[in-house]
């Protein structure tokens, strides 16, 4: 489980931090995650959690986080529609076979 906290970066190490991350392809987030982990020297893998896909990835930009319960729903939704063979009719071209 992730336990949300602050921290205070004078603006050099911020603005380090961050284009480090991006180097990476990661959030500032995940970025001081691994470096906090490498330092206190590693830790097991926790189980997963689906809130921890929101903190992959940068986050310039992206509407994930304002519409995520929307996008969670329709994911949901599609699967209930898979699993029940719904799907299949959903995604059928209009007009037939």
């Amino acid at each position: 489980m992730l336990v949300r906290t602050q921290i205070s970066l004078d603006s050099e190490e911020h603005r380090r931090a961050k284009r480090r991350a991006a180097e990476l392809n990661m959030s500032l987030a995940e970025y001081v995650r691994r470096a906090l982990r490498k330092e206190l020297g590693g830790k097991t893998q926790a189980k997963a959690d689906i809130t921890t896909i929101f903190d992959l990835g940068s986050s310039g930009g992206s509407d994930v986080a304002s519409h995520k319960d929307r996008y969670l729903g329709d994911a949901a939704w599609r699967e209930h529609l898979r699993k029940t063979g719904q799907l299949d009719r959903l995604d059928a071209p209009a007009g037939g076979h």
